[in-house]
C-alpha cells in the first residue's frame, strides 16, 4: 500500500503531485472553525485603510471632499423624501375631503350613519395634519444655517 502511495506522489504533471494524500485519512476533520461574516471582514478592512489613510494628506483631503458631498445630498434628498411623502399625504387627505362629501350627502339624506362621517373627517384631517407637518419640517430645515 505504501509503495503505491509513494508511486502516486512520483507521478506528476509539471511537478505538481496528482492524488497524493498529504494528511493521513486517519486525521480527524476540524468541523467548527470560527465563522466571521463578510462584514466584519469589510469592517476590519476599512479601518485599517482608514488608518493608512489618515496619514496622507492628499487621501484625507479627498475623503474630506466625498464626506462634504455626501452630506449635502443626503440633506438634498431627506428634503426631497419630505416633499414627496407630503404631496402624498395631502393627496389622500384630497380622497379623504372628496370621501367626506359624498358620506356627508348620504347623511344628510338618511342612507348613511354618523359614524361613518366621522372616520371620513378623521381621515381627511389626519392625513392633511401629516402632509402639512412634512412641508413645515423642509421649511424648518430650510431656516436652519
Amino acid at each position: 500500500m505504501r509503495a503505491a502511495r509513494e508511486r502516486c506522489c512520483l507521478r506528476s504533471l509539471r511537478g505538481i503531485p496528482r492524488g497524493c494524500v498529504i494528511v493521513a485519512p486517519e486525521a480527524v476533520k476540524i468541523e467548527a472553525v470560527s465563522k466571521v461574516s463578510t462584514l466584519q471582514k469589510l469592517g476590519v478592512v476599512a479601518r485599517v485603510a482608514g488608518r493608512q489613510a489618515g496619514r496622507n494628506r492628499t487621501l484625507s483631503a479627498v475623503m474630506s471632499g466625498v464626506r462634504t458631498t455626501a452630506r449635502s445630498f443626503g440633506h438634498a434628498l431627506h428634503q426631497l423624501w419630505l416633499e414627496v411623502i407630503g404631496t402624498l399625504f395631502l393627496a389622500m387627505a384630497a380622497f379623504g375631503g372628496v370621501a367626506g362629501v359624498r358620506e356627508y350627502e348620504k347623511y344628510t339624506s338618511g342612507r348613511a350613519t354618523a359614524s361613518r362621517l366621522a372616520i371620513a373627517i378623521c381621515f381627511t384631517a389626519t392625513f392633511a395634519w401629516f402632509g402639512l407637518t412634512s412641508f413645515w419640517r423642509v421649511k424648518r430645515k430650510n431656516q436652519r444655517p
